[in-house]
């Protein structure tokens, strides 16, 4: 019995539980970040451009933790700059699974 429920809290991580949805406005504000500010170098597509493409089926190896990372804190190496003054990680992670149609 023991070994079952940890097990089975073992397989689940903050990331791999659906975001909590912010309010509708602030929904609209980060699809609005996204399309504009993420497509400037992604692609206003999300095909790709200065950097990777943002499509779910390109997405879909990344874990949300290392998504959610990469957006909080940046790439050090690349172009990609942090976002944690601008978007939670709450938001982030909400974004990250909005990207990969989770929500």
């Amino acid at each position: 019995m023991h070994r079952t429920i940890f097990l089975c809290l073992g397989l689940l991580s903050p990331a791999q539980v659906l975001a909590d949805p912010p309010p509708q406005e602030r929904q609209e504000t980060l699809r609005n970040m996204l399309r504009h500010d993420c497509g400037a170098c992604h692609g206003l597509t999300l095909k790709g451009g200065l950097g990777p493409a943002l499509l779910a089926s390109d997405l879909a190896a990344k874990s949300d933790d290392y998504l959610v990372d990469t957006i909080q804190n940046g790439r050090k190496g690349t172009a990609m700059p942090p976002w944690k003054l601008f978007i939670s990680e709450q938001e982030t992670l909400w974004l990250v699974q909005t990207i990969l149609k989770r929500h």
